[in-house]
Order: C-alpha cells, then sequence, then structure tokens
C-alpha cells in the first residue's frame, strides 16, 4: 500500500520476531523496531529469524530464515513443490486454521472499514470445500526458454522468475498432466516460444480448463504474435490427447499487461466445452468467466439462490453475469432473469446457455453494469431482486449511486475481496441492513474467500 515509496537502503540482516498475527495474503505479521514487519511462510505465535529484505516509511519486507518456536498449526509443506510459487500461501497451516483465518478476514475488514452496525454483522463459520487439493479445472500457466531448457509454470510472486512446475498439488490430474504433455509437445516440434527480454514473438501462455460434469478439456494457446512457428503442428497433437476436444490461439502483444488477448480463433475441434451446475448446463467459451472449484461451485451458489428468497412474479437482475450461472440457475424460480456483462464473449456464452437449457425468461446484455441498469430501468424493466458478483476491484461507485437510487428489496452480493467488500458496505449500509454473511471456502491453500452477503433494505 505504500509502494510510491522507496525503500531505505539497507544492509540484508537477520532479526528474531515474534509473529502476532496473519496478513490479509497469509503472511506472517509482527514488529521490529516500532515498524510493521512481513514475513511470508510464519505462522501466529511462532518465535522465527527473518532477513530484512527491504525498509519502506512504514513497514518491513522480510523473508523466512528459520523457526525457533514452531506453531502446532504448522503442517508439512507438500513434496515436489517448492513454497516460493504463488498460490499455496497457506498451505503450512492446518485447515481448520485456514478457515478461521478466512472467517477473521472479514471481520478484520468490517472492523477497519466499519459500515454501519458491522459489530452486530452475522458472520457464520468458513464452509469448508469437499477437497483441500487438486480441485482446480483450470491452469493457467507461463512459459519461456530459459538457456535452452523450457519451462511451464508459475512466476514467483512480485518477480519475473518462472518456476517450471512438474506437481502443482491444487490442480486437478487431468489439467496438470494436460499442460505437461503440452511442454513435451512445444519441445519436440520446435515451437516459438515468446521472449520477452527481446520482445520476439511465439507461445507466452498455456491455458487449461476441464469441464467437472463432461470431462471435456479446452486449451488456449496465448500467443504474443499472430503466425508463429509450428503453432498449427501444436495444435494438431493438442486435439488428440486425451479429452482434449478444442484448442484455440488468443493474441496479444508485449504493450498489454494482462495476460489474455482481445482476439482469439479456434484451431481445432468444438467451439464450446460443457460444465453444469446444480442441473443446468453451461458452454464455456476461452475467455469465459467460471469458478475454479466446480463442486465447491454449487454450494456457493446455492447459498446465493437461498439469500436472495425470490418470488414467482420477481424480476431477478443478474449483474456481472459471466456466462450466465446465477441467472440460469434462479431462472425457474422468477417471472424473469436478465443478465448484464461486459466481455462479448461471455455475453454470447450465456445466450447459448439460455438455449441449452431451454429457458424462455432470462436476457443477457453486453456493457457496463452502471450503464446498463439505469436504461433498464428507464425502459420499465422492475428490478426486484439483484445479485452481483463484481471482480475484486469491487463494485463502481456509480453503480452503487445508482443503486441507493432503485434501492432494489432483495439484493445479495458475492464477493471475493473483503476489503473492497467492507467499503462497499459502507455507501450500501446508507440504505440496508446487513442481516448475514456466509463464507464458502473455494481456494483452499491460498488466502482467498468468497462471501455472500445477505442485504436487506431498511
Amino acid at each position: 500500500m505504500y509502494k510510491n515509496f522507496k525503500q531505505k537502503e539497507t544492509k540484508e540482516k537477520d532479526v528474531i520476531i515474534t509473529i502476532k498475527r496473519l496478513g490479509i495474503n497469509g503472511e506472517g505479521i509482527g514488529y521490529y523496531r516500532k515498524k510493521i514487519i512481513f514475513i511470508p511462510g510464519a505462522l501466529p505465535n511462532e518465535v522465527v529469524v527473518a532477513k530484512i529484505i527491504k525498509e519502506y516509511p512504514h513497514y518491513i519486507d522480510a523473508e523466512l530464515v528459520r523457526i525457533k518456536e514452531k506453531s502446532s498449526d504448522r503442517v508439512l509443506y507438500p513434496k515436489g513443490v517448492d513454497p516460493a510459487i504463488g498460490g499455496l500461501e497457506l498451505a503450512h497451516l492446518s485447515y481448520e486454521k485456514q478457515l478461521e483465518f478466512k472467517r477473521d478476514n472479514v471481520l478484520e475488514a468490517l472492523r477497519k472499514y466499519h459500515p454501519r452496525g458491522y459489530n452486530k454483522y452475522k458472520v457464520k463459520k468458513t464452509i469448508p470445500a469437499p477437497s483441500e487439493w487438486h480441485y482446480r479445472n483450470k491452469a493457467q500457466y507461463q512459459i519461456e526458454q530459459d538457456h535452452g531448457q523450457t519451462k511451464l509454470g508459475l512466476f514467483a510472486p512480485n518477480s519475473h522468475e518462472l518456476y517450471d512446475l512438474p506437481v502443482m498439488p491444487t490442480q486437478n490430474k487431468a489439467t496438470q498432466e494436460t499442460e505437461r504433455k503440452i511442454k513435451e509437445l512445444v519441445d519436440k516440434l520446435h515451437v516459438a516460444v515468446a521472449d520477452p527480454f527481446r520482445h520476439y514473438d511465439g507461445l507466452k501462455t498455456i491455458v487449461v480448463r476441464q469441464a467437472e460434469a463432461t470431462k471435456e478439456i479446452q486449451v488456449t494457446l496465448i500467443t504474443v504474435g499472430h503466425k508463429i512457428k509450428n503453432l498449427p503442428a501444436l495444435s494438431k497433437e493438442i486435439i488428440n490427447l486425451p479429452n482434449v476436444v478444442s484448442v484455440f490461439q488468443n493474441e496479444t502483444d508485449w504493450r498489454n499487461p494482462q495476460v489474455w488477448g482481445n482476439k482469439t480463433e479456434k484451431l481445432a475441434g468444438k467451439n464450446q466445452i460443457i460444465d453444469e451446475i446444480l442441473g443446468k448446463k453451461f458452454a464455456l467459451s476461452p475467455r469465459a468467466f467460471f469458478q475454479l472449484n466446480p463442486v465447491q461451485t454449487a454450494t456457493l451458489y446455492s447459498e446465493a439462490l437461498k439469500f436472495l428468497d425470490l418470488k414467482p412474479e420477481d424480476t431477478l437482475i443478474d449483474a456481472y453475469s459471466g456466462v450466465g450461472t446465477l441467472g440460469i440457475l434462479a431462472a425457474d424460480k422468477v417471472k424473469q432473469v436478465v443478465g448484464i456483462e461486459t466481455i462479448p464473449e461471455a455475453v454470447e456464452d450465456a445466450k447459448h446457455n439460455v438455449e441449452l437449457n431451454h429457458l424462455r425468461n432470462a436476457d443477457y446484455f453486453q456493457g457496463s453494469v452502471e450503464k446498463v441498469l439505469p436504461e433498464l430501468q428507464k425502459n420499465g424493466v422492475p428490478i426486484d431482486a439483484l445479485i452481483v458478483d463484481p471482480p475484486r476491484t469491487g463494485l463502481a461507485k456509480s453503480l452503487i449511486k445508482t443503486l441507493l437510487k432503485i434501492k432494489p428489496k432483495t439484493f445479495v452480493y458475492i464477493s471475493c475481496n473483503p476489503s473492497t467488500l467492507a467499503q462497499d458496505l459502507v455507501l450500501l449500509s446508507e440504505a440496508y441492513d446487513v442481516r448475514l454473511i456466509e463464507n464458502v471456502d473455494m481456494l483452499p491453500q491460498t488466502p482467498r474467500c468468497e462471501c455472500v452477503v445477505k442485504l436487506t433494505l431498511r
């Protein structure tokens, strides 16, 4: 949060720190010379030796050297995986304590921003995931060549160092095996790999997603540039791998800070893969958002629908609708569903999913929620119930102003970021009471959690 400050020049040195608590990203927090010190990998009540890496005006970054006094909540780290990679920030903490930490994260955010009546909110215990490991059905790995060796995996947090990942214990078996087989094919066919230092075009990222219900696998090859050496040959080999039914190329360029570019082209196979949640089918194109833990997604959406308490005469607005999951799941309970989504491909998927499930009361529109929602109201669309599932940045302030004018009676907010949720509740609590917050653990071994919030109009 203080990234604009330059760090103080300091020689690296070892210090002994008692860890008081965990930070929002799962790092151990202690104090050194009246400054807060962040130590990834350390746990509360541990006494550790840490090396100071960077010192800022208000805090210190350090790395764990060794543990002098170990927490009883510490567990062994998975074999074959380097602790330095991202996505396993809490793998050294017992799962029971991970669930407590995720609930505490919500409470801490509420205490920090204190929306109206926050000390009376009922924040329930975190619902555990059915599987603590091998739950992710999508792998998005970076590829590069280092001194003639191909690496395929993830970058270490806050660095450009890529870790090759033969093993990733949170990925399901099929996605992990497909990634490794593609790596072998890249080497075998001498496919051009993008070079970030020389800005040479080539393959940059490999995305593998599997549908839980059908076991179909979709592969997307993200490239810098369009015509990549031996890419057509690679796609022909990939489509013959077990369960792979489609191969796409997504094109980006070096100026784009995002992983995905805007141009996607099918190279082989089907246009979409089909998955299923709570009896409804969903067709997924490469860029379509879908929860990474398909088994636990059913729990998350069941809780959200329970909180909505819909009536047959209601019109439900599904904001940030993605491929239409929540709206389609609710369609049998209401008179009409109207979905709003910014990504054009996702809107097309949502419309296809409406047809796939033989629904006649669901419509999806492309555009930002803050612009489309007032237009719907102006055109006479009743806004009886609303569900929002925004990105980590939360709701746009302009949208919150609109909601405070429209005031839908039934309102459920699904959040993947307790901090932005708490900030949004400060404004929303001008008109709404928060009766209940349900935590659902979608991503074990990480600090992340989904919250389902029931808001009641005062």
